[in-house]
């Protein structure tokens, strides 16, 4: 009986709903050796290439330690290079190399395939909606 109402949650539902969409976008990615998480990185590196790794945690929502090891695996197959700056020779700035840059080209239509087979039969006011009413969830917490 549990079982069956923890099914019917919001939380249960979001949840499960998340698993099957990375689950499909990282089959789609895998054939390039690239995770969601490595995606989503390079996706910010190509909108606002060399920031500092603080920024770019904040902006993939994601803890430094995260951000860090992700960074790591991208730096070990050539996709970014760090640099130190000059003013504060702790702090490095990313940059996508042009392996990096090129590969974002490639990986794009395979993020948007991914996207519109997740939401097929969505009107565009639904899917504005459910937008609005998930930052809503997002803000509340």
């Amino acid at each position: 009986m549990m079982e069956r109402l923890l099914s019917h949650t919001v939380g249960f539902i979001l949840n499960v709903t998340n698993s099957k969409v990375k689950n499909e976008f990282s089959r789609n990615l895998k054939p390039y050796d690239i995770t969601p998480e490595q995606w989503g990185l390079i996706n910010i590196l190509f909108k606002k290439d060399g920031i500092s790794q603080k920024e770019l945690s904040q902006k993939s929502f994601k803890d430094q330690p995260t951000t860090t090891r992700i960074l790591d695996n991208l730096e070990a197959k050539g996709l970014i290079k760090r640099k130190i700056t000059l003013e504060d020779r702790r702090t490095f700035m990313i940059f996508l190399t042009d392996g990096g840059r090129n590969l974002r080209e490639k990986l794009l239509p395979i993020a948007e395939k991914t996207l519109q087979k997740t939401l097929t039969g969505f009107k565009e006011e639904e899917i504005e909606q459910l937008k609005k009413w998930l930052n809503k969830i997002y803000n509340n917490l």
